[in-house]
């Protein structure tokens, strides 16, 4: 059978400082019609210049030395810059990882998939009209005929994606590139986005290139899989071979990363090193020296494809025929992430460090040449958890609900509008300014972005430098083993501060931009504990890295807990972390939580509607069983004018006529275990059958 695409030897290079960068070096593959082919791999790894070299669309500094690019047996790389015109959006498009930067801002949805239209089919007219109409409902946007002369602003993060894609298939291409087309997207979306993606191509037979790193959209969405280290691809297979049997040592390594409630106690596995710089010279293999299986022919000698089983090939000196040496069968190695809970109880003896009761953040909003308030965004609506001392709580939900206001209003870093904040006892709401400032110390953030939190313009020795000298903190010697009554300099500080998050104390002397993205995160956490915080707010600290680097940060969370005490308000919507890191859990949809308890209740025993639609769309590697994804229809209403009744019934399979009118009372099933639904109110001598599962 003819492949659709087929890749041969392709090497591109960026031309950048005194030697060229070597992005991807000789990387062949190959794409058959109505086939989904992974491009699995970290950041940095070549994935997206491979996707930009096919397309012909790399960055002035880029430029394709060798190779070839076919297409139905044409070669891209041959074709004049004006054939290639033709090509792109009709027989190959590409969906691109930020939707944002990739719509025009000032054109209506419509002019924008039009163009495509225009440029491939020549329509005009009412024409034209009619098929941007029968594409955009394609993708599943609700009322067309008036949202497709609005602009992308103002559409949410998947309604944008979902134009991305209808923009994309408009042309009807042969073969879709999707650039981690939902990385920057709640699970819920993320869900409907991919089911969106496969009854695309089921309907229209079109091949798709997905490149990504996480493992478990691959496992959804792939017939074949191929990793991508440093340039280039170092195993390839069908993806059930794959998955039940990953041969080469990074593949287990990514693996063995994955966070989940059975690796809780053992920690995560971490690769050491970082990527190695694409513009040196290789005379080995690429991964030899974060290899925890290399040996003396690996630093020299570059190994070959060599075979595992029919259609599995791995580059890798293990399995050459004249190696005696064998990496521990993977099966055993690899624990697969599931939706299966094991038996947990979070202690219930510790002190109560925070204590937040019916928080509410409303902002105003302005209108008129008067600017007088005409309505407010209820951005938290009466928000009420407690964290104990040493735990860990998990704030999840969608983007928009309220997460990260909640985490800044419990800092007094934006005034609440109602409720209460009690810190150890004290209250925080209308606390004198010096004083807060004085307890401030006991209560840090982590930013989801450590790149844009840290001050590109200021040597990590002085970001960290910088909250000590604010508060006046002392720092003693027990901090790393010595006598306790001994203080140390300032330098000193910093210095136990980065060895204590994994950094060598030289790295105090670089600037923000010289260190990877965990390797920011980790200087970010160093900052918030310079001050001897108490209770750790992190926000999204993981969604921007790689599984690899998300494992290192979560090791080191665990480690900072159970040595200092510290308590932490996770905030997320990574489920797996949540199984790794957290005691409980709350779920909160459109400024409210709707359920809350530890997170075997939660997690293993969901009872809200919207809890249960969130667990069923996190992409799980699984295939014995088929496991059912509830749609939620549409996105999460605004909250400057929420529904009446319960927030969530718009969506809610299971909604009533009481469901628009009252918002539902607390029901708890434990002491723990909590939620706000009226499938389980007094109104009701049973649950829903469904819900009983």
């Amino acid at each position: 059978m003819t492949p659709l695409l087929k890749i041969s030897n392709l090497e591109t290079i960026v031309h950048k400082g005194l030697k060229p960068v070597r992005v991807v070096n000789g990387l062949t593959l190959q794409i058959m019609k109505g086939e989904t082919f992974a491009l699995l791999g970290e950041s940095g790894c070549g994935k997206s210049m491979t996707a930009l070299s096919v397309m012909r669309l790399l960055p002035e500094a880029g430029e394709i030395i060798s190779g070839s690019v076919k297409i139905g047996g044409e070669d891209l790389l041959l074709l004049p810059e004006s054939a290639m015109r033709n090509i792109r959006g009709r027989r190959i498009s590409m969906i691109f990882q930020e939707p944002m930067l990739s719509l025009n801002p000032v054109l209506t949805v419509a002019d924008q998939v039009g163009e495509v239209l225009q440029q491939h089919f020549n329509l005009q007219g009412i024409a034209l009209k009619e098929r941007i109409l029968k594409i955009l409902n394609q993708v599943g946007i609700p009322d067309v005929p008036n949202r497709m002369f609005e602009y992308p602003f103002q559409f949410s993060g998947g309604m944008k994606q979902r134009v991305m894609i209808a923009m994309a298939l408009a042309g009807e291409p042969e073969l879709l590139i999707a650039d981690e087309p939902t990385t920057a997207l709640d699970v819920t979306i993320q869900a409907q986005v991919l089911a969106l993606m496969s009854s695309l191509q089921q309907y229209n037979g079109m091949a798709i290139l997905l490149i990504t790193h996480d493992l478990g959209v691959v496992a959804e969405m792939a017939h074949q899989v191929a990793v991508m280290y440093a340039g280039e691809i170092v195993e390839t297979a069908a993806r059930d071979q794959f998955f039940r049997n990953p041969a080469h040592p990074y593949s287990l390594k990514l693996f063995a990363a994955l966070p989940g409630k059975k690796k809780r106690e053992k920690g995560l596995a971490t690769i050491n090193g970082t990527m190695p710089l694409l513009s040196r010279e290789f005379i080995g293999c690429r991964f030899a020296d974060r290899c925890d299986h290399a040996w003396d022919l690996c630093h020299v000698s570059v190994p070959e494809w060599n075979e595992v089983t029919a259609g599995h090939q791995v580059r890798c000196h293990l399995f050459s025929k004249n190696s005696e040496y064998r990496v521990e069968s993977p099966v055993k190695k690899v624990e697969i992430s599931s939706q299966a809970m094991s038996a947990f109880q979070a202690p219930t003896s510790n002190p109560q460090l925070l204590r937040v009761t019916n928080l509410k953040v409303h902002f105003p909003i302005h209108k008129g040449l008067m600017k007088r308030v005409t309505g407010h965004i209820k951005a938290v609506d009466g928000v009420s958890l407690t964290i104990p001392q040493g735990r860990t709580l998990a704030l999840v939900g969608e983007s928009g609900c309220g997460k990260t206001t909640v985490g800044k209003a419990i800092l007094q870093l934006i005034p609440p509008t109602a409720g209460s904040v009690q810190y150890d006892g004290l209250e925080l709401v209308g606390l004198e300014r010096k004083k807060l400032r004085e307890k401030r110390t006991e209560f840090q953030i982590v930013f989801q972005d450590p790149y844009s939190s840290l001050n590109p313009r200021m040597r990590i020795i002085d970001i960290i430098k910088e909250g000590i000298n604010s508060s006046d903190i002392k720092f003693n010697r027990g901090m790393s083993g010595g006598n306790p009554r001994s203080l140390i300099s300032e330098e000193e500080k910093v210095d136990t501060l980065l060895q204590r998050v994994g950094l060598p104390p030289d790295t105090g002397w670089r600037y923000p931009h010289e260190f990877s993205g965990g390797q920011r995160q980790r200087i970010a956490i160093a900052r918030a504990l310079a001050v001897n915080p108490r209770l750790l707010i992190c926000d999204e600290p993981t969604s921007a890295l790689d599984v690899s680097v998300q494992a290192q940060i979560l090791n080191l969370l665990e480690e900072l807990q159970n040595s200092l005490g510290l308590s932490y308000l996770f905030i997320t919507h990574n489920i797996s972390v949540v199984e790794y890191l957290a005691d409980e859990i709350a779920v909160m949809y459109l400024g409210r939580i709707v359920e809350q308890g530890t997170v075997d209740e939660v997690l293993g025993n969901p009872r809200h509607p919207y809890t249960q639609a969130l667990l069923s769309a996190v992409p799980v590697i699984e295939f014995e069983s088929k496991r059912e994804i509830i749609r939620l229809h549409g996105d999460s209403p605004s909250p400057v004018n929420p529904p009446s009744g319960c927030h969530f019934h718009p969506r809610c399979h299971h909604a009533t006529s009481i469901c628009h009118t009252i918002y539902p009372e607390e029901t708890a099933f434990s002491p723990t275990h909590i939620t706000r639904c009226y499938l389980y109110s007094k109104e009701r001598n049973l649950p829903h059958p469904q819900m009983q599962k």
